[in-house]
């Protein structure tokens, strides 16, 4: 038997918020390399994209670039 109370209901699968833009992260998050220096938490995908472009230019391809 498991009861969930009334915040618990709310913030179940949220991660909590991206530490650069503050948005809510959910189901899919990542968690910031050490060499970025960041504070302990998670990033939503947009943020993690725009990190790996700033610190490992390279040939890699950002997805959905243009909607930045």
């Amino acid at each position: 038997f498991f009861i969930l109370s009334k915040k618990a209901k709310n913030d179940l699968g949220s991660k909590g918020k991206c530490i650069i833009c503050g948005e809510k992260v959910g189901m899919m998050y990542y968690r910031p390399m050490k060499e970025w220096n960041l504070e302990e938490g998670v990033l939503c995908g947009d943020c993690y994209s725009k990190q790996l472009d700033e610190y490992y230019p390279g040939d890699h391809e950002r997805v959905n670039k243009h909607l930045d």
